[in-house]
């Protein structure tokens, strides 16, 4: 089973997307046993008194607008000790990226990745928190989800 941890800044919108876009693309390939997919946030802005936030509602509304089914998820923050429990952490942008490395302190099995690289182009997701684009932010995690699930159904195929 491959374990991957979907990251961004604050776990209400892209990383909770792209583990139910996720989801359901393995689901739909009958893959699902092959994964366990959660994900978590770079920042505890999103976590108050130690309980998360939900999804963040135009975020469930565009997951309930492609037919994405998803779970009462709470924001939930990366910590250091997750590195030896994932075999990827998938983050959203750059600053990310970043973070991660701080918070896992460092990547030397490189398990650290951006969504982006598994869709054929190496650009941040925006955070449709700030834009206000859940539509483009939908689009771009699912082709990254997409090229991500490809690349590991092949090197399950592998195995």
């Amino acid at each position: 089973m491959i374990k991957i941890m979907f990251v961004c800044h604050g776990n209400i919108c892209r990383s909770p997307m792209a583990e139910f876009i996720f989801k359901k693309l393995a689901d739909e390939k009958g893959l699902s046993d092959s994964f366990s997919v959660c994900s978590s946030a770079t920042s505890s802005e999103e976590i108050h008194n130690g309980i998360g936030n939900p999804i963040y509602p135009p975020a469930r509304e565009e997951l309930t607008k492609h037919g994405v089914p998803y779970t009462d998820k709470r924001a939930s923050r990366l910590q250091q000790s997750d590195y030896n429990n994932f075999d990827l952490f998938i983050g959203m942008d750059n600053y990310n990226i970043r973070d991660m490395l701080r918070i896992l302190g460092n990547d030397p099995d490189k398990k650290i990745h951006k969504l982006t690289e598994y869709s054929g182009y190496d650009k941040d997701i925006s955070d449709p928190w700030y834009s206000g684009r859940f539509d483009i932010a939908y689009r771009d995690i699912r082709n990254g989800c997409a090229g991500l699930l490809k690349n590991l159904s092949a090197s399950l195929a592998n195995q």
